[in-house]
């Protein structure tokens, strides 16, 4: 018994560990904009301090010009991008497509991620998922964590906030859900939906989660926060 209490500890402290490390030796692109009513420039600021706290080199900007430089991006360990709706031309999507095929991690949440460059396939099929609806708005819902190493040691929890009715790739690896009742819409009643997935493009990782309408959810709610924290430094690996 003492001995089995002994490995439970030391696999919980190497466990904690892989999400305190010093991240001094990678580099973080963080690109925002796009609609206002998201609040990118806020989520962007709140990612930034986190990374800074870390230890990170971390540039942030709002032009998606930053993708056209394929040598920049390459050099990057994790683009996260809080940029909803907006347009990529085909250069700039083939840069990061390339960077992201090439092994560079990129991640974000709500429509900072799954709403961007609506048009845009390629993008689509990279990130693993669109937005198409939130029915009703803003509503309060469960939140459900799924068992993966991101979601060990979080609880499920209630939010208010929109609920993400999304098409996705059956490729994706949903490590939170949630379930749709049939108060807005008969038909969707019972249906489960992504919460948060993760998955690969070639070489490359991405992380997604859909809260985050307001920036200020991740701050109200830290599983939320330690559940988006944890996929930065998983799809940077």
């Amino acid at each position: 018994m003492k001995k089995n209490t002994i490995c439970i500890l030391l696999f919980t402290l190497l466990f904690n560990f892989s999400y305190c490390q010093d991240l001094s030796d990678k580099n973080i692109l963080i690109v925002y904009g796009g609609y206002e009513p998201h609040k990118p420039e806020k989520f962007a600021d709140y990612v930034e301090k986190w990374f800074l706290e870390k230890g990170a080199n971390v540039s942030k900007t709002s032009d998606l010009k930053v993708y056209r430089d394929l040598d920049k991006l390459k050099n990057q360990n994790l683009i996260v991008q809080s940029v909803t709706m907006m347009h990529l031309d085909s250069l700039e999507t083939s840069h990061l497509t390339k960077a992201v095929a090439s092994g560079v991690g990129i991640a974000g949440a709500h429509g900072g991620l799954v709403d961007s460059y609506r048009t845009n396939t390629d993008y689509q099929f990279m990130i693993g998922g669109q937005w198409v609806s939130h029915p009703g708005g803003k509503v309060k819902f469960k939140v459900n964590m799924l068992e993966d190493d991101l979601t060990r040691g979080l609880n499920d929890f209630e939010i208010f906030t929109e609920q993400y009715y999304m098409h996705y790739d059956p490729n994706i690896k949903i490590i939170a859900s949630t379930t749709f009742n049939g108060e807005i819409y008969k038909w969707i009643d019972g249906v489960e939906m992504p919460i948060a997935w993760k998955k690969r493009f070639d070489n490359g990782k991405i992380f997604f989660i859909s809260i985050g309408h307001d920036p200020e959810e991740f701050m109200q709610e830290e599983n939320a926060w330690r559940l988006l924290t944890r996929g930065f430094l998983w799809a940077m690996q």
